[in-house]
């Protein structure tokens, strides 16, 4: 009886955390789940699509790691993860072998040919990783010698 009380305190703790984050409705389905209570952490697996309003997150895997308050720490998706975010005037979509994002900052790690195209500004960039923050719009982009950093973007016509 124990563990199934200690299942749904974490479930609990999991929904209000994943709630304040995103302070809109969360639903998260999946092929299968499994909650490691001593790690604090939460495992999708299959099929995985968060989806928050408009805003989701297709991918193989989500991992969400909560800390010892049991709040939300940080989430991994790993394995041909797909996006789309819509943040008052922003919109991007784009897609990485793991994006790991830090709710507390706002920020996202895009890495393993990481893209993300502004639908907005009409912007897409490329690297191996992709350091993206939500709140200033701040991007760091990392590239290689065999596969450099790429930026593509409309000029305005000036006449």
């Amino acid at each position: 009886m124990s563990v199934l009380r200690n299942v749904v305190i974490f479930f609990s703790i999991m929904s209000i955390s994943l709630s304040c984050i995103f302070a809109e409705k969360v639903e998260i389905t999946s092929d299968a789940m499994h909650a490691e209570n001593m790690k604090k952490e939460v495992n999708f697996v299959g099929n995985v699509m968060i989806k928050q309003a408009s805003n989701w997150l297709h991918s193989d895997k989500v991992i969400i790691y909560f800390d010892e308050n049991n709040e939300t720490n940080k989430y991994e998706a790993i394995g041909r993860v797909t996006f789309e975010f819509k943040k008052e005037n922003n919109f991007y979509k784009g897609s990485a072998h793991k994006v790991t994002y830090f709710p507390v900052k706002s920020q996202y790690i895009l890495t393993g040919k990481a893209v993300i195209d502004d639908q907005i500004n009409k912007r897409h960039v490329n690297g191996d990783e992709i350091v993206f923050d939500m709140i200033t719009g701040n991007t760091n982009v990392k590239g290689s010698r065999k596969k450099p950093v790429k930026f593509i973007f409309d000029m305005e016509n000036t006449k």
